[in-house]
């Protein structure tokens, strides 16, 4: 994105990325707890103007997050009691999750083991080699974009990220961590507006689709 601000700080309809995501999460009867992780120096921020300002009384943890996505997720987990069944994991730069995904992934965990929530691939997919040459059409039927909530069996989730410290796998999401360990991962399909803000234009996405969402909210 750019900028010195975290891009979870950064504001849509006037607040915080994260403001939205712990808002649906909050609201969610399907979530007990929240474990909030963010960088070392904003921990304070994060609990007086987030936290404390909007009354986000599921957050019972604010940990230091780590280096990478996956050093976060770990620390967090470090802190979740044993007697936790399933585990919730959510990018607070994705704020339009909705209520009924969080329904859908714990259901698909609790019988399953792992779910995420993700979109069937629908643009024609190209394999470039050198050059920029497309060298063939893949067939996008069995293609899924991954997008996040996600949730896991917790001693699942545990063993894989211990398990991947210490032989140094890296990954760019937890699904991944449960497929590397063997163990299959349920998909429920979710829903073109929960983006992730990662680019200055999808900022300008993010507040249509506030705005689409707090007008059909007006009407009832």
């Amino acid at each position: 994105m750019g900028g010195p601000v975290p891009k979870q700080f950064l504001s849509i309809g006037g607040q915080p990325l994260i403001v939205h995501s712990l808002r649906t999460l909050q609201a969610s009867p399907t979530i007990d707890a929240i474990v909030l992780a963010v960088p070392q120096a904003d921990i304070a921020y994060c609990q007086s103007d987030i936290i404390d300002a909007h009354h986000f009384t599921k957050v019972i943890r604010l940990v230091a997050g780590g280096e990478e996505r996956q050093d976060s997720v770990r620390n967090a987990l470090a802190v979740v009691d044993e007697q936790v069944g399933i585990v919730v994991v959510h990018d607070a730069v994705r704020p339009f999750l909705t209520e009924r995904m969080l329904e859908e992934i714990v259901v698909a965990a609790r019988a399953n083991g792992a779910a995420i929530i993700a979109l069937p691939m629908r643009d024609t997919v190209k394999q470039v080699g050198a050059g920029h040459v497309i060298e063939r059409t893949v067939d996008r039927r069995p293609l899924w974009l991954a997008q996040t909530p996600q949730a896991f069996r917790r001693e699942w989730l545990q063993e894989a990220h211990r398990k991947a410290q210490i032989e140094g796998m890296v990954s760019t999401d937890d699904a991944y961590l449960i497929e590397w360990m063997g163990r299959p991962v349920m998909v429920v399909e979710g829903s073109g507006e929960n983006i992730k803000v990662t680019r200055p234009e999808d900022m300008v996405i993010g507040e249509a689709i506030l705005a689409s969402r707090q007008a059909a909210a007006a009407k009832g």
